[in-house]
């Protein structure tokens, strides 16, 4: 589906489906809610983090401070 698909019935549909009816005047902000985040995660699947270790694999406690003024 591309991002353009996402219509105000369509949302309002989804909204329904998941338990959270809408009210008429809000169908067309969800609807633009919803491409705006379809875009948005379409660009990250685009992304090549290549090498990039799992969050997991970050240890905070052997990070080394350099605080040089």
């Amino acid at each position: 589906m591309s991002c353009a698909d996402v219509t105000p019935p369509e949302a309002a549909r989804w909204a329904a489906r998941a338990g959270l009816p809408l009210p008429a005047d809000r169908h067309a902000a969800v609807a633009a809610t919803a491409t705006h985040i379809h875009s948005v995660v379409a660009l990250l699947r685009e992304l090549d983090f290549g090498d990039t270790p799992p969050a997991p694999a970050y240890r905070a406690e052997q990070e080394m401070h350099d605080a040089a003024v």
